[in-house]
């Protein structure tokens, strides 16, 4: 049995292993949908803080137990104010976009709400073809936060934005391709091992290349000094090179640090790229 078949057997909760370079997290709540908790959204950041410092950790996989990848917030947590709920949802989800190492997601079933919004703050998307999308909160009368609505604009531009906010209404895995929300879509059965052969891949590339583009690609416009002084004492570059004169395979020795992406507006206009200072909410 794999650890998404076991996590889906417990109780509300968030199951990890460590395997090849590879961490993979799964949201595990299969009475209500992989719904997320409270204790569920407070547990987050501080399992991605341990990952985020684990040289054995190359890459994060986030996914649902079963055949569902996360229907949102816990609605039963919203009930007395959903502010409680919203602050817990900002710092999980901005802990997930700040992940200093390749994040990718998983996704079978329902990703609604919480569920999108989690997806959203992974670096790329992959998608069982009968998967479902939907942000939710004009149903429930939330106000989406600012910041996650600007990732959402970022992925998907403002029209498709507008329609999934508006309206709540859920879109298949196709549409989803289409608009950006999601980078690869797979036939049913074919996602595991899509998301497990591209999880391989990038644990054979550089991690200096991956954080510098990261951190490039989410805005950061102040740090090209660093990255290049990184370059030049990391021997990544040369041992790239070397490989690829040699034709082998390269060994590369560069090690991305624990510490999560330090937050800088973007220059855009658009806010915060990923990091642990901007804020976002949950739709349930």
């Amino acid at each position: 049995m794999d650890l998404r078949e076991q996590a889906r057997t417990a109780g509300p909760g968030l199951a990890h292993t460590v395997a090849g370079g590879v961490a993979t997290v799964v949201i595990s709540n299969p009475a209500k949908r992989n719904a997320m908790t409270a204790d569920m959204w407070r547990a987050l950041p501080g399992l991605l803080e341990a990952l985020a410092a684990d040289p054995d950790v190359r890459v994060l996989v986030l996914t649902g137990a079963g055949d569902t990848f996360c229907a949102g917030a816990d609605i039963t947590s919203l009930q007395d104010s959903p502010a409680g709920p919203q602050a817990l949802a900002v710092e999980a989800e901005e802990a997930l976009a700040a992940f200093p190492k390749p994040a990718l997601a998983m996704v079978r079933g329902y990703c609604v709400g919480g569920g999108s919004q989690l997806a959203a703050a992974c670096d790329l998307r992959f998608a069982d073809e009968g998967a479902s999308f939907g942000i939710t909160p004009a149903k429930l009368g939330i106000v989406y936060p600012s910041s996650s609505t600007r990732r959402l604009v970022r992925l998907v531009g403002p029209a498709t934005a507008k329609f999934l906010l508006f309206s709540g209404e859920l879109i298949g895995a196709e549409r989803a391709l289409r608009t950006g929300l999601v980078d690869e879509v797979l036939p049913a059965g074919g996602l595991e091992e899509r998301v497990g052969e591209f999880a391989r891949v990038l644990v054979s590339r550089s991690q200096l290349t991956q954080a510098a583009a990261k951190e490039f690609a989410d805005g950061r416009t102040d740090r090209d000094a660093y990255w290049s002084a990184e370059a030049r004492g990391s021997g990544d570059t040369a041992e790239g090179v070397a490989a690829f004169v040699g034709r082998r395979a390269p060994r590369f020795t560069y090690a991305v640090s624990g510490r999560p992406l330090t937050v800088r507006p973007r220059t855009d206009g658009s806010g915060s790229g990923s990091g642990s200072g901007s804020g976002s909410g949950s739709a349930g």
